[in-house]
């Protein structure tokens, strides 16, 4: 495996003529997940660590040491606030690590038997992993691998090498993007209030072979991207959810920050009822923008305008008339790549892994992703929600909201939902609150 990295980052640094390369493969490569593993993330410049003290939520924390265990060596770190010495793990007792846990779950439900997937575990570890210690952790753990219910269904449809389909895209930096076709494939042709999202399916199959890699080394990333929107009439839910849930199991597993987006975009992927596709990568042209803006109505504004005008004006609240954008503003390409991508409840879930995630406001880049998404596949941008998320919040909107503002009809000014009562924001360009009133 480090071989095959190593040859792919030689080829990936001569950049000839600035021509980038996609590598799809269907065979496994590395355990028999057809899966390379951690390639360099965004998330290694990353200024926050998620990691708080378990005793009083503290965030100054400090390493003490390791603890030796009897197949591993566990870190151990001090609260400076409690003086409490404490590990990141959050299943006890448990005598092999964590990582090799989430692998065998992980192989597991790609559809291997547990004599298959007991090999590829023994072939990657020193360890000796029986078939019935690998069933141990299946029924311990099932709470968190809702695809057991699915996995029969999978494996009538596809083997485990061509379940997932893999390939690394080199848009600047490498990203590893994954579609697990058998599960999309039950979700939206199996169920029937998922039928319509038939061209989504149609587009994700079709990555590997018809990305448009030149659009991704020209354009704008959504991250970056000079547009803001406002704000007002909508709200963010936040919630405590199965994402929430898992986020913390997976992140216990990780000693690296910069493995923190592959690990939970794999283990979602494998495990969960629901995920799709990661690294999902998307673009829209200034066409689309304008399209979007002038047939559709929807409001975008000029970031740095709007920076002045606050200025000037001396307030937090604007109407950001006078920075609408022309089409001679809109930018002419915006790119970016969807960390992961749920089908449930009728809708399509856009969801993006943030550290801290109470302290982000990623409403521009998500529904920048929600926009593209919708010009991509057709479909309209009703159907789709945007979240943000991390071991402790979700966080969730409709982009329809936060581009469309009705002019008639009355305003509501308190939305009640099963976590509380939510005040509708009345400000254009940041939120008073995203918890509700009850927290």
């Amino acid at each position: 495996m480090l071989d095959f990295f190593n040859k792919l980052t030689k080829k990936i640094t001569k950049k000839m003529s600035g021509k980038y390369i996609t590598i799809s493969k269907q065979k496994g490569e590395k355990f028999g997940t057809g899966d390379t593993g951690s390639l360099p993330n965004r998330d290694m410049k990353s200024p926050y660590n998620s990691l708080k003290c378990p005793y009083c939520r503290s965030e100054n924390i400090v390493k003490r040491g390791f603890r030796k265990k009897k197949r591993e060596e566990a870190q151990l770190y001090l609260c400076r606030t409690c003086n409490k010495v404490f590990t990141a793990n959050i299943t006890k007792g448990r005598h092999y690590p964590v990582s090799l846990i989430l692998d065998g779950l992980s192989l597991y439900y790609l559809g291997y038997s547990l004599e298959k997937a007991c090999q590829y575990l023994n072939k990657k570890s020193n360890f000796s992993v029986y078939p019935a210690t690998l069933l141990g952790w299946i029924n311990e753990y099932r709470e968190f691998c809702p695809f057991s219910r699915m996995r029969y269904f999978a494996l009538k449809k596809y083997n485990p090498k061509n379940m997932v389909v893999y390939a690394t895209l080199a848009h600047q930096q490498l990203f590893r993007y994954r579609l697990h076709r058998a599960k999309c494939e039950l979700i939206i042709q199996d169920d029937f209030k998922h039928r319509r999202f038939g061209p989504l399916q149609e587009f994700l199959e079709l990555v590997p072979s018809e990305c448009p890699h030149q659009f991704f080394s020209k354009g704008l990333r959504a991250s970056e991207a000079p547009l803001v929107f406002s704000k007002k009439q909508m709200i963010v839910r936040a919630k405590k959810n199965f994402a929430v849930k898992t986020c913390g199991f997976v992140l216990q597993s990780v000693k690296e920050r910069k493995k923190r987006h592959d690990s939970i975009q794999k283990f979602m992927l494998y495990n969960d009822s629901v995920t799709v596709a990661t690294e999902v990568p998307v673009y829209i042209d200034r066409d689309d923008l304008d399209h979007l803006r002038s047939q559709l109505g929807f409001q975008m504004y000029d970031k740095q305008k709007v920076k002045e005008l606050l200025k000037k004006k001396k307030t937090k609240d604007s109407d950001f008339i006078d920075s609408l954008l022309s089409f001679n503003d809109l930018p002419k390409l915006i790119t970016g790549h969807i960390d992961i991508l749920q089908i449930r409840n009728g809708q399509i879930h856009i969801l993006d892994y943030k550290p801290r995630a109470e302290k982000e406001r990623p409403i521009e880049q998500l529904t920048l992703y929600a926009m593209a998404l919708s010009r991509l596949t057709g479909l309209r941008l009703f159907e789709f929600k945007c979240a943000w998320f991390d071991e402790e919040d979700y966080f969730e909107f409709y982009p329809l909201h936060v581009l469309h503002k009705p002019r008639k009809g009355r305003r509501k000014r308190n939305i009640k939902t099963i976590e509380g009562t939510y005040k509708v924001n009345r400000k254009s360009n940041f939120f008073e609150r995203i918890r509700p009133i009850s927290c």
